[in-house]
């Protein structure tokens, strides 16, 4: 176990991004299961230890990544300027996607009542949500879906965790899912994960 978790380390290091569990499981020629247990144990090996990086779980994927409590002297060490915190439309769009993804730009629309399209561009360009496909109507409009740094950002692991909607409509739904999804963000944690994905990121303006 002790030269698995060791290998998982390394592996995971020289990635950066998340790897799926499975792709770790047809490298190493073991069951999947082997490498879910020897990456629970390291990552509690970090936190125990206290140690300056974190194992994160991500659906069916792994990713090393730093410690939240050094985030602050991370970003004044690499001199990077404090992240804008994401806007109110964006957190709004955020979490209709979040919710009722795959989605398409004019359900997001219908739902929150004004146009979209810059707020949907700038959560791309965060890498918050991407396009997952198309709806087979017509025009084909493409469909979105949150991503890993979406579930980094969020501090959670996998979509299940995301605290449950009510069953309500309109204007209603929407507060509701605000609210829902502000109680995930840490806004220092989660601004500073977001920053160091995206240095170059604006603050967003919406009309």
């Amino acid at each position: 176990m002790t030269d698995l978790k060791s290998a998982l380390e390394a592996v995971l290091f020289a990635a950066g991004d998340p790897v799926p569990i499975a792709r770790l499981s047809l490298s190493f020629a073991i069951p999947p299961e082997e490498i879910e247990s020897a990456a629970m144990k390291l990552a509690e090996e970090y936190e125990r230890e206290e140690r300056g990086i974190r194992l994160l779980r991500m659906e069916d994927r792994l990713q090393l990544c730093s410690a939240p409590d050094y985030a602050s002297l991370i970003t004044r060490t690499l001199e990077q300027r404090r992240p804008p915190m994401l806007s109110a439309a964006a957190l709004e769009t955020l979490a209709v996607v979040a919710y009722y993804q795959p989605v398409t730009r004019a359900v997001i629309e219908k739902m929150r009542g004004v146009d979209s399209s810059y707020t949907v561009s700038s959560l791309q360009e965060k890498g918050l949500i991407a396009a997952a496909g198309r709806l087979e109507a017509p025009g084909r409009p493409t469909l979105f879906a949150t991503t890993d740094l979406f579930l980094r950002v969020m501090g959670v692991s996998a979509l299940s965790e995301l605290p449950p909607l009510p069953e309500v409509q309109g204007t209603e739904g929407v507060e509701q899912l605000r609210k829902s999804i502000a109680r995930l963000q840490n806004a220092e944690e989660a601004q500073q994960t977001l920053f160091s994905e995206n240095p170059a990121v604006e603050e967003e303006q919406e009309a």
